[in-house]
């Protein structure tokens, strides 16, 4: 299994504290995001090597980090070579350029490099090898405003997904997809054939709909804190909540 880790977004909605710095390696406390993101992936022993893809603009800073990393997998940064939000790959787009520049034929975990969590990534593991099928996440979501800027899913009682929209107008269930995926290896050269249809390739959510309308997938629930670094308040919303301890409490 490799891992594949999403750092190429520019922030802008964090500026001016991402103007030079990629929102990932902002700190909480004495570490940066991406080392409490990967701490995580470090877990799963199924996972080989970790592949951090970004940008022309935040490629050496992600280099220099790699350097401290203490882990026991493989790291390695790619620079999908982009420069702005006017040419950027998006989401599903630098996860093909990855796929394709490193030649992976393997299962493959995909998360955003920006949100931090409380459950295991073993248990949604475990759960992708019981299904044997493409997998994503999901938590119920107690503001319901919130559903309406993220993925909303509808699952059948054995938690396969039978609907799943981007950013509803009007949700069909109070289920949000955070961005966790696991796809088997089989399914990789479907991510190519979504592109090459002209699909969206920004948010990794619009394959999903995608996807269900062609292969089984199966949503592991959870019941745990996740933050989306994704705005100035929610990071220092965090940072003030990792100081006195309570980061992960409800």
């Amino acid at each position: 299994m490799q891992c594949v880790l999403l750092a190429a977004g520019y922030a802008t909605r964090l500026y001016p504290l991402t103007e030079n710095m990629p929102k990932a390696l902002l700190k909480l406390g004495d570490k940066t995001i991406l080392e409490m993101v990967t701490d995580k992936i470090d877990e799963v022993s199924d996972v080989e090597n970790i592949y951090i893809v970004t940008n022309e603009k935040f490629y050496k800073q992600f280099e220099k980090w790699c350097k401290s990393y203490k882990g026991p997998k493989k790291v390695k940064v790619i620079n999908d070579h982009t420069t702005s939000n006017d040419n950027r790959l998006g989401a599903i787009g630098d996860l093909k350029y990855v796929i394709d520049t490193e030649n992976i034929n393997d299962e493959i975990l995909v998360m955003a490099s920006d949100n931090i969590f409380d459950f295991s990534l073993c248990d949604f593991v475990d759960m992708y090898r019981s299904k044997n099928a493409d997998m994503i996440c999901a938590n119920t979501i107690e503001n319901k405003e919130d559903l309406h800027s993220m993925g909303v899913v509808e699952l059948d009682g054995d938690g396969k997904v039978t609907s799943f929209e981007e950013k509803p107008k009007q949700p069909k269930s109070d289920l949000g997809v955070p961005p966790f995926y696991l796809y088997k290896r089989d399914t990789l050269p479907l991510i190519d054939k979504y592109l090459k249809e002209g699909n969206n390739p920004d948010a990794p959510g619009h394959f999903i709909p995608w996807l269900i309308g062609k292969n089984d997938v199966y949503a592991y629930v959870f019941d745990a804190v996740r933050i989306d670094i994704g705005t100035q308040e929610s990071y220092y919303d965090a940072c003030e909540r990792q100081k006195n301890g309570t980061l992960f409490n409800n």
